[in-house]
């Protein structure tokens, strides 16, 4: 008998184990994906305008337009919370990069990131010259001061919102963090296609954003298991007039 209750106890002890394996893939499962592409349009008209009248004058014949179709850093996010626990934040550091393009000036890298509340963004500076990383927006003010390289300076992004980051002595130097309050967002790629994966089953209000255009925001259901397609087009729309 004594021989016996060994062999008895791992085979409880494998069962066990294959059940749990069960109801974690099967959670697991539970969960599907959000994909699509993201363009902008301009007013239609525009383009002809921008050839006649005033554009033809000296002062304006130069003027860069916008070019609508080779627009990009979209983000696309579930809006607000999801679930009741807040989610993990990342333990390795999101990165700003900020590098020094032949006669562009310095610039940062990426130009819009997107990041969970809670995420730590170093700031390191590749140029051999010095920046002075800042910010006064509401969601989160703060002054790196000047440093470069082997410096590398980090700040904590604690509150959804958008915060407008500039550098003090450079004019071109700009970028937005945007920062979110679940882990369910994309950025687009250079097609503007996206990809939200491991997105748990339910109703959401799905929203594309971009800096200089109208946000639009629209309800998704997304299945136990599979994907969901949702496509934008953001323009000048919707806006009340005068």
């Amino acid at each position: 008998m004594r021989s016996k209750q060994p062999l008895s106890f791992e085979i409880m002890r494998i069962l066990l184990i294959a059940f749990l394996a069960c109801i974690f893939s099967s959670a697991h499962l539970e969960a599907g994906a959000i994909m699509g592409v993201v363009r902008a349009q301009g007013k239609a008209g525009q383009e002809s305008e921008g050839q006649a009248g005033k554009y033809d004058s000296r002062q304006f014949k130069f003027v860069e337009r916008v070019d609508y179709e080779s627009m990009h850093d979209f983000v696309v996010y579930i809006d607000g919370p999801v679930g009741t626990n807040p989610p993990p934040v990342p333990a390795k550091p999101a990165q700003v990069v900020t590098q020094r393009i032949k006669q562009k000036g310095a610039l940062f890298s990426p130009h819009v990131l997107p990041v969970l509340a809670g995420t730590t963004v170093e700031w390191p500076n590749n140029d051999d010259i010095l920046h002075n990383v800042f910010s006064f927006s509401e969601t989160k003010p703060f002054d790196l001061g000047l440093y470069k390289s082997p410096e590398v300076k980090q700040v904590i992004f604690d509150r959804p919102g958008r915060v407008d980051v500039f550098c003090s002595i450079h004019t071109r130097m700009n970028c937005i963090v945007l920062v979110l309050e679940n882990p369910f967002f994309a950025a687009t790629n250079e097609k503007g296609s996206y990809k939200i994966a491991n997105v748990p089953a339910g109703t959401y209000k799905l929203k594309a954003w971009h800096e200089r255009l109208p946000s639009q925001t629209r309800e998704i259901t997304v299945p136990d298991e599979g994907e969901v397609k949702a496509d934008f087009t953001l323009g000048i729309t919707n806006l009340p007039k005068p």
